[in-house]
């Protein structure tokens, strides 16, 4: 990415059309702000991302197995768990995880490269149609929280479903909007734009919170959708969760959203978030499992249905909260390699979930783990069930 002084200048000037003078004298000044940040974070080359993942490094005595993954940043810290964990009791099994994003995952899963790819967005029936055959297992779940830096804010900053829409689709362009004011009664709001920082590559993050915009917002959903990418009607793009973090932490009056073991690992503010119920509810790992349990009917019938804007009867859910699947070849004409990779797995979705309230995810309940063990059963060699 290439990003001119008069490229961010006109990104803010953009979000500000009815801006005076004097306004367009600040936007100038947080314009060269930006740019400076941006200059320092670069974005990764799009050929990164296609690049094979590197082999798991040998051991000094042979590995009976080697299994390379690759995807979802959102996962990585639990992921990282779960190698170390099975590894202690299966040391001649080596697993590699390499985060590049879900969208990156999946085009190299699609090749072939990866024992498993990790998403925070499950594949449709029409994208599992387009591939071989191939299962999803839900392996946990957790809040996508929203990042800000306001370093005069007197109060946590607290947002409805209507700020942040109207934040995102550019309705709201100042800290001091009646709706931002009207959520945070009392609190020192700056007199400056608000400007947005979203992920520029295919993101999973970036999935579970335009999904959650998407139902909240008819706006929103007509024009951006969602998915792992979308067109963003303003905001300045970075590259992966460190993209975000960099430029939110640099530059005062952004607005991002990142994973909260991220958000909480380099103690960025978070914001609370109103859900239906009428409560402003902070990310946590106990708010975000109160949402798996408020679509646990749902989750019975499809483990891929969405877990954002719970009911009001769920007064204690975070809204803005996803699954992380691990997408397996259904088959393969190896036997040992198809053992290696759902042994591991099968530990990620039931030993593997004692590490995940530590790590700042949700742990599955037993309802989805079962669920999960029988998607992943349906794993064949040949044709042939795996036993």
């Amino acid at each position: 990415m290439v990003l001119t002084y008069f490229d961010a200048f006109s990104i803010i000037e953009t979000n500000m059309p009815f801006a005076t003078s004097r306004w367009k004298v600040k936007a100038g000044v947080a314009a060269l702000a930006v740019f400076t940040v941006l200059a320092t974070v670069g974005c990764r080359q799009a050929s990164d991302l296609d690049e094979r993942p590197a082999s798991p490094s040998p051991s000094p005595s042979a590995p009976e197995s080697a299994i390379a993954g690759a995807g979802s940043t959102f996962v990585a810290p639990l992921m990282s768990a779960w190698i170390s964990g099975y590894q202690q009791t299966h040391p001649k099994v080596v697993v590699n995880y390499t985060p590049v994003g879900s969208g990156a995952g999946i085009d190299q899963f699609k090749k072939g490269w990866l024992g498993f790819a990790a998403s925070d967005a499950p594949l449709s029936d029409e994208q599992v149609k387009e591939i071989s055959a191939t299962i999803q297992v839900p392996a946990t779940a957790g809040p996508v929280c929203i990042i800000y830096n306001l370093p005069n804010l007197n109060q946590p900053l607290r947002l409805s479903s209507q700020s942040l829409a109207g934040i995102y689709s550019g309705r709201i362009i100042s800290w001091q909007d009646p709706d931002i004011a009207r959520d945070n009664p009392g609190a020192r709001l700056p007199k400056s734009a608000v400007i947005v920082v979203h992920r520029s590559d295919g993101s999973g993050t970036t999935n579970v919170l335009t999904t959650y915009l998407s139902k909240v917002d008819r706006d929103w959903s007509w024009k951006s959708g969602h998915g792992l990418s979308v067109t963003w009607p303003i905001g300045l793009g970075a590259d992966g969760s460190k993209g975000v973090l960099s430029v939110v932490k640099q530059t005062t009056g952004t607005i991002g959203y990142l994973e909260l073991n991220y958000a909480k690992e380099n103690g960025v503010p978070v914001a609370a978030i109103r859900n239906r119920a009428g409560e402003f509810v902070a990310p946590t790992p106990e708010t975000a499992a109160a949402a798996i349990e408020a679509f646990k009917e749902d989750l019975g019938k499809d483990v891929r249905a969405p877990i954002v804007d719970p009911p009001a009867s769920a007064t204690e859910a975070y809204p803005i909260a996803g699954f992380t699947f691990l997408l397996i070849p259904k088959d393969r004409p190896t036997r040992d390699e198809q053992m290696a990779v759902r042994d591991f797995v099968a530990y990620a979705i039931s030993t593997g979930q004692d590490s995940a309230e530590r790590l700042s995810y949700a742990k599955m309940p037993p309802s989805v783990q079962q669920k999960a063990q029988e998607v992943l059963a349906q794993l064949t060699v040949n044709g042939q069930p795996l036993k």
